[in-house]
């Protein structure tokens, strides 16, 4: 949070990469060259709550390539101000790292990692070391890295031939949509939240009207893209129109945003990894600075997402 009550999101990421030919990578943030760690199927695991947007990603692209190589360990959908817990695991202990706390792998690699402990991130299984939380690199490199371990079909994601459009269109999801719910949720001040809504009605009239006439973001061929769109629409009606005050309408009244969403979820490699229960119980206990109660709305009706 910065002075004039305007939410920003803290970027700075443990940058290792895993990559098929271990050659080392400037960090985009940091401009730190990252260390980096060998591809290996089993050698990894990959801690994903599905109530977190930028977790729900790794999940849905997992999905999508196939990537059984890397093996899924889901946190519950709260946490305290440590860390998120395997609440949903018998005896609250993920089954393969053995730990009660994502904080653990954290602190087996950093005794005093002085960050958020965040989901998504990979941990090695056999140190039980966290390996990297630097989430829109693991997406990217679960398709560009991982490739050996993909499945025959698995889609292309990042088409060369509208690969620099998709990275604008991408740039302008994140910082415009994505992350602007954000800006809204977490202002202090009026000013603050006026222009970050400004700012994301503007961009979510810019993709109601690029949706007009295609199928997808980059036309008729599914995308990195519309991976990261899809995590904020899906929890729009939910949890931002009222709980982060995104209310100048909602999703369902947005016919070409609301066709487009219903049609990514109606592919099981998306619904498969949403849970609602968990993304309202997430934000609306979670976030007491917005909603000290903790009540969870019984609301809106999320049946018109069904299949």
């Amino acid at each position: 949070m910065n002075n004039s009550g305007e939410f920003t999101r803290d970027m700075n990421y443990i940058p290792d990469r895993i990559t098929a030919n271990g050659d080392q990578s400037q960090d985009p943030f940091t401009e730190i060259t990252a260390p980096t760690w060998p591809v290996e199927a089993g050698r990894y695991r990959l801690i994903a709550a599905k109530a977190c947007p930028w977790a729900n990603r790794t999940l849905i692209v997992r999905n999508l390539l196939g990537l059984d190589a890397i093996s899924v360990g889901m946190p519950g959908p709260t946490h305290d101000q440590r860390s998120w817990t395997f609440d949903l695991d018998p005896g609250g202990v993920d089954p393969v790292l053995k730990i009660e706390r994502l904080q653990q792998a954290y602190f087996a690699r950093y005794p005093d990692y002085p960050r958020g402990i965040t989901v998504p991130a990979i941990v090695e299984v056999a140190s039980g070391k966290v390996v990297t939380n630097d989430f829109p690199w693991i997406t990217h490199d679960f398709f560009f890295e991982w490739r050996d371990h993909h499945k025959a079909d698995a889609p292309n994601l990042w088409p060369d031939d509208v690969r620099e459009e998709m990275e604008t269109v991408m740039h302008r999801i994140f910082t415009e949509i994505n992350n602007g719910v954000y800006r809204c949720g977490f202002a202090t001040t009026q000013d603050a939240y006026s222009h970050a809504y400004t700012r994301l009605w503007t961009a979510m009239d810019w993709l109601e009207e690029r949706l007009t006439d295609r199928t997808y973001l980059m036309g008729e061929q599914l995308t990195e893209a519309d991976v990261r769109l899809f995590t904020t629409l899906v929890r729009f009606d939910a949890v931002y129109h009222g709980h982060f005050k995104c209310n100048r309408n909602k999703l369902t009244e947005m016919p070409n945003l609301w066709r487009y969403a219903k049609h990514l979820y109606s592919i099981p490699e998306f619904h498969q990894t949403v849970d609602f229960e968990q993304i309202k119980q997430h934000y609306y206990i979670v976030h007491t600075s917005i909603n000290p109660t903790q009540i969870v709305p019984d609301g809106p009706d999320l049946t018109v997402w069904e299949l």
